[in-house]
Formats: structure tokens, C-alpha cells, sequence
């Protein structure tokens, strides 16, 4: 899928994307969709390994109650390892069967504790004067929450950052996020220099695998710190959150390796009294309903990042979330919420 206003982040510029999607049939009629979305920067995986995984575990799949969720996965991540856009599309296949089969959206199932989220929209890396554009427009369009790309330039970030909360005002929530880009100093400078324009948080302003980097911008800045790509599994939610590197933990279904495991991410970061936002990579909305889902059914999920879907084109599964003037709602049908035809 062509994306129709391609966007720039700190390490890549991104035209496209390639999303694979996925259908079990059970015995009894009952059908489960899922979507994989494999990027080779982040999850190491590309369309092909994920085709090629699903093969390898095919005939494992075969036999299998899609209802025991939890004895299905532990066993694909044994034989998946290190492909977790591949097992999450297994997954979420296998939680809209689960929904199917009670007659209930999945939102309820795991947990039902909100109806609806209001979610950021993201602006990539641009100059200003096409930052200020798009800032207006997505706030003319409804949206309450933008999300700003950075990382490239401390300098031009901090103009940005600036610009936009003249442009947009005070009532919308600005979001930063540097995808690595910062050194610490880097970082200590942009937050102070930004303080006026109120951001809400500052989003992996570190490289990923420098977690003692985060830990240090983390204690030294006022700002609430997300670890975004710091945390690819549950190990590293535990390893974040008993050093108390963060504040708080972007759990993505692709990273982590679906809803089964975003759980337990989720499960680890309540107990630290760590905040989560859920977010996502270019997914088609399928994928994004899941992750709506899933932020819908937990309490301390506190914020909302679901907009890979909006620029998408030719997504075969337009229509699986709801977006009425920036806040998502799941279709209100049982499972996931929506049954693709392109397998007809």
C-alpha cells in the first residue's frame, strides 16, 4: 500500500508499506483475520520471512482449539523467534475467532474498561511552513493530539515545536518524538528549550539499545520520557521498569508480538506505575483495530496512537475502526470487528 502523503522520521523516509494478511478457518465456520506488519528497522522482518513463518507453523496450527490463545502462542514463540509481526498476526487471527465465538467485541472480552480513545495523528520531519500546514489542517480535520517527528536537527525541532503551538493553540496536546535521534545533550536542550510550548512527553529521544542514555534524559528532564523502541518484548519492559529508566512505554502489537503479550507488557508496566500509550507501525486498520481494542480493555493504558492506517491506500480493511473528529471506535461487531473479503 502507497501511502499518500509519504513522511520523514530521524533514520528513514517512508512512501510505502507492505502488510500481510491473514485467515484461519475453523472446523465449525468460524473464520479469524489478522495483519502482520513487518518492518526490517524495527522488527527485523520482512513480507517474505513472515510468509515464510506462517508456513513453518501451518501444519502446527492444524488441530489446535484457536480458543486455548495462550497454549498456541507459547508455542509459536518458541518456533518464531525473533519474528513478533509474524506471531501477531497468528495472534489476533486467533483473538477475533475468541471474540467470534463468544458473541462479544473483543474490547469487552479482555477487560471493556472504555468504549472509545482519542488518539494522536503524526506529522514527519518537514520545514516549518509545511509542519504549520499540516498542523492546521489535521486540527481543522478534528484532532486534538499531533504527534511531531524529530530528531534530525535540535534546532529546527525546537523552531517547530514553537510554530506549531502558535499555529494549533493551547488546547491541543503536543506529543515529540524523536525516533533515537538525540544524543543526552541533545535532549537536555530540546526540553528546555521547549518548556513554553507545554509538550506532553518526549518519545525515545535516545538509540534504542543506549537504555542507560534514556534512564539518564529520564531523571534529568521535567518532561514525562517513553521508551518506543528501548522495548521490543516483555523482557524489556521488566528491564525498563526496575531500573526506572522511563515514565512511561509505548507497547506496539508488532513489536511485542501481539495482544496475548501486550498484556503481559501491560501487566509489567501497571505494576512499576508506568503509563502506556498504544501505538503502531504503517498498518493497515485491521491491525489498528486490534491495537484499538486492546487499549480500550485496560485502565492504565493512558494514551492513544493509532493513525498508521489514515494515509493508506488501497487498504482492504478500511472500515475495521471507526475515527469521528480524532477519537477511534471499534465497529461495535463481535471479534475484531470486521471480516476482510479480499480472501473471497
Amino acid at each position: 500500500m502507497r501511502l499518500r502523503n509519504p513522511y520523514t522520521i530521524a533514520y528513514e523516509t517512508v512512501t510505502s508499506t507492505t502488510n500481510v494478511l491473514l485467515r484461519i478457518e475453523t472446523s465449525n465456520g468460524i473464520v479469524g483475520f489478522g495483519c502482520s506488519a513487518p518492518d526490517v528497522e524495527i522488527t527485523g522482518e520482512t513480507p517474505e520471512s513472515v510468509l515464510a513463518g506462517v508456513d513453518e507453523v501451518r501444519s502446527a496450527l492444524i488441530g489446535s482449539d484457536p480458543t486455548r490463545i495462550a497454549q498456541i502462542v507459547e508455542r509459536l514463540k518458541s518456533q518464531l523467534s525473533a519474528r513478533p509481526s509474524t506471531v501477531a498476526g497468528i495472534d489476533m487471527a486467533l483473538h477475533d475467532i475468541l471474540g467470534k465465538v463468544a458473541g462479544l467485541p473483543l474490547w469487552k472480552l479482555l477487560g471493556g474498561y472504555r468504549r472509545s480513545f482519542k488518539t494522536s495523528v503524526t506529522i514527519g520531519i518537514s520545514p516549518v511552513e509545511q509542519t504549520l500546514e499540516e498542523a492546521r489542517k489535521l486540527v481543522g480535520a478534528g484532532f486534538k493530539v499531533l504527534k511531531i517527528k524529530g530528531g534530525s536537527s535540535v534546532e529546527e525541532d525546537i523552531e517547530r515545536i514553537h510554530r506549531v503551538r502558535e499555529a494549533v493553540g493551547r488546547n491541543i496536546e503536543l506529543r515529540f518524538d524523536a525516533n533515537q535521534g538525540f544524543t543526552v545533550k541533545d535532549s537536555l536542550r530540546f526540553v528546555e528549550a521547549t518548556r513554553s510550548a507545554h509538550l506532553e512527553l518526549i518519545e525515545q529521544p535516545t538509540p534504542r539499545s543506549e537504555v542507560d542514555q534514556l534512564g539518564t534524559v529520564t531523571k534529568k528532564v521535567p518532561l514525562p520520557v517513553m521508551a518506543d523502541e528501548s522495548l521490543m518484548n516483555l523482557r524489556d519492559a521488566f528491564r525498563l521498569a526496575r531500573r526506572d529508566l522511563v515514565d512511561m512505554v509505548n507497547v506496539k502489537l508488532m513489536k511485542v508480538g501481539g495482544i496475548y503479550e501486550a498484556l503481559m507488557v501491560n501487566s509489567v508496566a501497571r505494576s512499576a506505575g508506568l503509563e502506556v500509550m498504544v501505538g503502531c507501525m504503517d498498518e493497515a486498520a485491521l491491525a489498528i483495530a486490534a491495537g484499538l481494542h486492546f487499549a480500550l480493555a485496560r485502565p492504565n493504558v493512558a494514551y492513544c496512537d493509532l493513525d498508521g492506517h489514515l494515509d493508506l491506500e488501497n487498504d482492504p480493511s478500511t472500515g475495521a475502526v471507526v475515527l469521528r473528529k480524532g477519537v477511534l471506535y471499534p465497529t461495535g461487531r463481535a471479534g475484531l470487528g470486521f471480516d476482510l473479503n479480499v480472501f473471497e
